[in-house]
């Protein structure tokens, strides 16, 4: 599947929207939206607006139909879902080194999973559009100074003065403009030869050559090197194989962002919001009756929930409801994120409490955001076996339960970066010092993704 960004042919699957068109879509602003910007110049966000309602579409609504369908065979267990990337994208991050660096990582780890599984892995990027993040405090106080909360760079600077962490309207259009460029990049690469599975697989070895840690994951790799070399010798089509699907996704924090880049689609006439493939609603914006979810109601995407802890069944039914009435397979992916420590009672209790009521929805763990603690050295991090314990207590769980575990969704670059603890090469609390970059949340580097994508394919392969 290929990204279509080109302006000549971008309005023609989706026409830009009018207001009787979307009726409906705009009842969330009678309801007091959470973690929303505030912006001062009122004439600067009406423009950017309207330039956003009038500027083509990132992505076209058959691929988001599409997507459906392949995480409609993941709550089936016929299919497995990744979802990967940065916890919040930078604008100067936006660099094709590094874009080429993040996609290459989710495709080897799609590798190693597709072989694990022995089913297609869903592929999606935490990309081109996670450029929002909520927030704990609206303000950030250091040495005298408060100033609003760094809220991602579509909405302010992380560089701590006045200016730079004003609200500014602007950035609503530079993030569409990024995104756009992003998306065409990702295409080139998943459509132009660089997805190419033998490719893949030797950036894999060359990745277990390199670490002497990694040495338990070689009899995978021998295997796969086995099947590839099997399907040369029937005369296998590799040219099939050269390109692979890939989608994009993020939070859809921003409620006047979402909706100015809302469609209709010509072919059904339905809402689609065409920033991105995949939409979540993250574990602050969940509320029944709140903004966040009374819009993303109302478009078509495959749609995303963040269930923390404290998320009840109760509470689950009552989303499906809301956001799922006709039990859509595909439609609805709950995104679990309970943290090491809680899983393992949190998410039997929470199956447990739902039953066989929802086959339709796609399970998918998030074990990044419930295991985040603060180094002794001030850093914000996360412990690799902390990540894994969460993971194993997914499958565990959903093994109990009767109940298919349908993906992962994580945090993750393609830099060797020391933002997370531990794994095979043993980053300490010193060792966070060397290259700790994020702007938010500490991500996994290359290395620790590939390592759990090895352990996660043993996972799938006991499953099988």
């Amino acid at each position: 599947m290929s990204f279509h960004i080109d302006p000549v042919f971008a309005n023609r699957d989706s026409a830009p929207a009018g207001t009787n068109d979307l009726s409906g879509l705009d009842a969330w602003r009678e309801m007091d939206p959470q973690q929303q910007p505030t912006y001062l110049d009122t004439p600067a966000l009406d423009e950017a607006l309207t330039s956003l309602r009038n500027s083509p579409p990132l992505i076209f609504a058959g691929e988001a139909d599409v997507l459906k369908q392949r995480i409609a065979a993941a709550s089936r267990g016929e299919a497995f879902v990744l979802a990967g990337g940065d916890c919040a994208e930078s604008f100067a991050g936006a660099q094709a080194d590094k874009i080429r660096a993040r996609v290459q990582t989710v495709l080897q780890m799609a590798a190693v999973l597709t072989y694990g599984g022995s089913m297609p892995v869903v592929k999606i990027g935490r990309m081109a559009g996670q450029f929002a993040k909520p927030r704990s405090a609206d303000m950030e106080t250091r040495d005298g100074a408060t100033l609003p909360s760094y809220r991602g760079d579509i909405v302010n600077g992380y560089e701590f003065t006045e200016e730079s962490r004003r609200h500014d309207p602007a950035r609503l259009l530079q993030g569409y403009h990024v995104s756009a460029s992003t998306l065409n990049l990702i295409r080139a690469f998943t459509q132009g030869g660089f997805a190419d599975l033998r490719l893949v697989h030797e950036w894999n070895r060359g990745f277990l050559a390199s670490n002497p840690g990694y040495q338990r994951y070689e009899q995978t790799a021998r295997e796969i090197d086995r099947a590839i070399r099997f399907m040369d010798a029937c005369g296998a089509d590799f040219d099939a194989l050269k390109t692979t699907e890939f989608y994009a996704a993020h939070e859809a924090l921003l409620l006047e962002y979402e909706r100015a880049l809302t469609r209709i689609d010509s072919r059904t006439g339905q809402p689609y919001d065409v920033s991105g493939h995949f939409l979540w609603i993250g574990e602050r914006t969940r509320d029944i009756n709140g903004a966040h979810v009374d819009f993303l109601s109302k478009v078509r995407n495959p749609i995303g929930v963040k269930l923390g802890p404290t998320a009840t069944a109760d509470d689950a039914l009552a989303l499906a409801e809301k956001l799922d009435p006709d039990a859509e397979p595909g439609r609805l992916t709950f995104v679990t994120r309970m943290g090491a420590g809680k899983i393992t009672e949190a998410l039997p209790n929470l199956l447990s409490g739902i039953g066989d009521r929802l086959p339709h929805v796609t399970w998918v763990c998030d074990p990044m955001h419930g295991n985040t603690i603060t180094s002794n050295t001030g850093y914000k991090t996360r412990r690799f076996e902390d990540v894994m314990a969460e993971v194993e207590g997914f499958f565990t769980a959903h093994q109990e339960a009767g109940t298919i575990p349908g993906g992962l969704h994580i945090e993750l670059t393609g830099d060797d970066v020391t933002e997370i603890m531990g794994g095979a090469t043993e980053i300490d609390d010193e060792g966070l010092r060397r290259r700790y970059e994020t702007l938010v949340d500490p991500r996994l580097n290359h290395d620790q993704s590939l390592e759990m994508a090895f352990q996660v394919a043993e996972y799938l392969t006991r499953r099988n």
